[in-house]
């Protein structure tokens, strides 16, 4: 998992080994030996995760901490406080400030590679949350009903406590109940599976010193479930459990807690899992109240142009280096017109849909395809080159041409082939939304010009694809020929 971790410390050495460490394990390191450059790097670069000293001269970790999470641009970077210092009282001060984890010094390179792989993960599903939040809001804007996120307040909480130890499950309960609204306790997986999937709950507190099942199996289990799959998981181990522990986090926990329990920062894990849950919550409520404002389109499900606009608008303020580069494919149904006035727009109408479900199962989860207008589509590619947008516009080219259509009419089967064009940009050429979908527009006219059934790169050329032959089709050699040339 690639990511860009910052580093901060005073010491050069302490920074020089995390740095080496980090490095080996392929992420990208930016180091900082002050609080102030510290959060000037952090708004600059927008790191996904923070190692941060806590003892520095003049601003000490702890004052960092607080000035990133008081910051819109900061304050959902994970930040983990690296220090000397073991008590409680300071981890319980780290925690209260918004840190999200603490590491001891000399770091455990298992614990240390665990967090980081756990909260780069939940650094990137809250960035996407944040930015449908962000689209919505505008789109929202213009209609005078803008969402409020509001997560200041706390209401009590339904939590979920597997625990085979009745002396240690009656401690922890002893502890929760004055944030809790419902406590159900369970000593086994089966049970803690069947109460989740009967009733909602904000948090799992789970043992990892079950004596009779295995925990890990219950967070695979959880995490492959669709009900269960954003129900916050906090782990309970030993010290001296930390492989096993960083292998609960990368199945999909979010934090843990070491025996033996402290009061206040049970209390306060606890607290901030389920606020982040509630956040994720109102979020996911935003977006499908932003849904409402007829963002898609109604025949294909895609997203519409209005939407379109909005998210690559998006994107293009948050590009902010060679590695976070933005592409966008425009692709159009040749001789769509023929289809359309042979067959009827029914049978087009079908061949839409097609495209779209086609388009779908050729680009990554977190792309974006809209409908941009009658036959033409957009794709929308964060983080990605030009080179790999190209790619990906060549295998859905071959997609589309490669199998002939299956519809209701008749005639059974009509090979369609698309013209595709591409175009990028990084932070170093900046462009408009407008200039950029000029330019992709651009490419795909070179495309049809160029004979069609072929992908465009906006400045350069690619070799057409060759047209389709597919036999046992039951439309007509001439009709098919017709279709394609």
């Amino acid at each position: 998992m690639s990511a860009r971790v910052l580093v901060v410390d005073d010491i050069e050495v302490n920074v020089k080994l995390l740095e080496a460490k980090l490095l080996s394990e392929y992420y990208d390191v930016l180091t900082a030996s002050n609080g102030p450059a510290a959060l000037e790097i952090a708004v600059r670069e927008t790191p996904e995760i923070i190692l941060l000293d806590v003892m520095m001269p003049g601003m000490d970790g702890l004052e960092v901490c607080r000035r990133l999470k008081a910051d819109e641009r900061t304050k959902y970077i994970p930040v983990v406080m690296v220090t000397a210092l073991s008590d409680v009282a300071d981890r319980l001060r780290g925690l209260d400030v918004g840190a999200d984890d603490f590491l001891t010094k000399p770091v455990n390179d298992i614990a240390l590679f665990a967090r980081v792989r756990s909260l780069i993960r939940l650094k990137r599903t809250m960035d996407e949350w944040l930015l449908r939040e962000e689209i919505n809001g505008r789109l929202s804007a213009l209609s005078g009903d803008a969402p409020v996120v509001d997560v200041d307040s706390f209401e009590p909480a339904n939590i979920l406590l597997h625990e085979d130890s009745q002396l240690a499950a009656s401690k922890i309960k002893q502890i929760l109940e004055p944030m809790t609204k419902t406590l159900v306790t369970v000593k086994t997986n089966a049970a803690a599976h069947a109460e989740a999937m009967a009733s909602p709950f904000d948090l799992l507190i789970l043992s990892m010193s079950l004596e009779q099942d295995d925990p890990l199996r219950l967070v695979s289990q959880f995490r492959a479930a669709e009900a269960t799959r954003q129900l916050p998981i906090l782990l309970i181990a030993e010290d001296t459990d930390f492989p096993r522990l960083a292998k609960g986090l990368d199945l999909g926990a979010n934090d843990y807690i070491i025996r033996p329990l402290d009061r206040n920062e049970l209390i306060v894990r606890a607290r901030g899992q389920i606020k982040r849950k509630r956040l994720q919550e109102k979020l996911l409520h935003n977006y499908k109240r932003g849904m409402a404002l007829a963002l898609t389109d109604d025949l294909t499900g895609l997203y519409n142009r209005r939407y379109l606009t909005a998210h690559l608008d998006t994107l293009l303020r948050r590009v902010s280096g060679p590695q976070k580069g933005l592409s966008v494919i425009m692709f159009d149904l040749d001789h769509f017109k023929k289809i359309n006035d042979t067959y009827g727009h029914a049978v087009g109408d079908e061949v839409l849909v097609e495209i779209a479900k086609r388009a779908l199962g050729n680009v990554r989860g977190f792309d974006l395809i809209a409908r941009y207008g009658g036959e033409e589509f957009v794709v929308v590619m964060p983080e990605s080159t030009l080179a790999s947008a190209t790619a990906t516009a060549e295998r859905l080219c071959r997609t589309v041409n490669e199998k002939p259509f299956t519809i209701s009419h008749p005639v059974g089967e009509i090979v369609v082939t698309i013209s595709v064009g591409v175009s990028g940009t990084t932070a170093e050429t900046p462009i408009s939304p407008a200039d950029l979908l000029k330019q992709v527009d651009d490419a795909l006219y070179a495309a049809k010009n160029g004979g069609r059934n072929t992908v465009r790169v906006f400045g350069k050329a690619v070799e057409s694809l060759p047209a389709p032959s597919i036999p046992g089709a039951s439309l007509s050699q001439t009709m098919r020929r017709a279709l394609v040339s």
